[in-house]
């Protein structure tokens, strides 16, 4: 058994600095889709380097990318190259390389998406989990693939699998029963809920009825990415961090996927505008470094990312 990076103990430490109040700082999460190379890594949807063995690329958000793609891996690189300094000279990267590549960009925290299709799926990342968790030396954020009945298994197996304390994201009012009892031993569960105050407050208190500890539950209130549905998703976390200030079942950190929601928008994934609107790669992380900012102001403790530029952006305002 290899021993693990002492870093990966830190994860207890920086969540604690995240209670009281509003944060003077957030920590960022860079998140890599790590299980399906296909469906994790298209440019167009992630801007994250393509497994090596990646070929072909799908069709998405309107655009084409597999006609573009050789000017794509470059780019892409020499962006990895340019925040990372990490020297590389492919143009892809493989998944060891990736993840190595990502941590020299320095977030407080590395998260994994396991974004599986189907339960065949489970054992492999599983696996995949034990292979990468000695080569990481930050803490790990472990993130199922959004499909509830999918994380209903793959949370549980995750977490009684991981080696050391992690984020387990994330689990809801349809699948924390069969999550909390694999997490409230030693892990730190993201727990979402609707954009509501009194919902989040009372899976707070479900979860912590069937032993998840109060100081290891980190909320999620779910936001939407753009408009009226950022708006009010921001401003319920405002709500939260008041009220949690005399309620110990909203006094967490409050953790942010606005980022991924800014990237769904049609502006950051189609081609098809005109030039006025400029590229799309200054689309893309004008809109998520937006969110995030607007996130951190509200209060946020820790903000996900999904776009290198976008936590260098985000560091360097701290």
């Amino acid at each position: 058994m290899k021993d693990l990076p002492a870093k990966n103990s830190d994860l207890e430490t920086l969540i604690a600095q995240c209670r009281g109040g509003f944060p003077e700082k957030s920590l960022y999460i860079l998140e890599l889709p790590i299980f399906n190379p296909e469906n994790g890594f298209p440019f167009i949807e992630t801007n994250i380097l393509p497994f090596r063995e990646e070929r072909n690329l799908r069709f998405r958000g309107g655009v084409n990318y597999a006609a573009a793609e050789e000017g794509a891996r470059a780019q892409n690189c020499r962006d990895y190259e340019n925040l990372s300094r990490a020297g590389a000279s492919q143009t892809s990267l493989s998944r060891a390389e990736l993840i190595k590549t990502a941590q020299k960009l320095s977030p407080d925290i590395l998260g994994l998406k396991f974004n599986i299709e189907t339960v065949k799926d489970i054992e492999k990342s599983v696996s995949l989990l034990k292979e990468i968790q000695y080569e990481v030396n930050i803490p790990l954020m472990l993130r199922g693939c959004g499909d509830d009945e999918l994380d209903k298994l793959l949370l549980p197996a995750l977490a009684d699998n991981a080696a050391q304390t992690c984020i387990i994201a994330a689990a809801n009012e349809n699948t924390y029963k069969e999550i909390i009892p694999h997490t409230a031993r030693k892990h730190f569960v993201v727990l979402r809920s609707p954009i509501d105050i009194n919902l989040a407050k009372e899976i707070n208190i479900l979860s912590s009825d069937l032993g998840q500890p109060l100081d290891k539950i980190l909320i999620d209130t779910d936001i939407g990415g753009l408009g009226y549905g950022f708006e009010y998703g921001y401003s319920i976390i405002e709500k939260i961090k008041i009220e949690g200030a005399n309620d110990k079942y909203l006094n967490m950190p409050i953790i942010s996927f606005a980022c991924e929601e800014a990237l769904k928008t049609k502006e950051a994934k189609s081609d098809s505008f005109p030039p006025p609107y400029g590229t799309l790669e200054k689309r893309r992380l004008m809109f998520e470094t937006a969110a995030a900012s607007a996130i951190r102001a509200a209060g946020a403790n820790l903000i996900v990312i999904n776009l290198p530029q976008t936590l260098k952006t985000m560091k360097g305002l701290d």
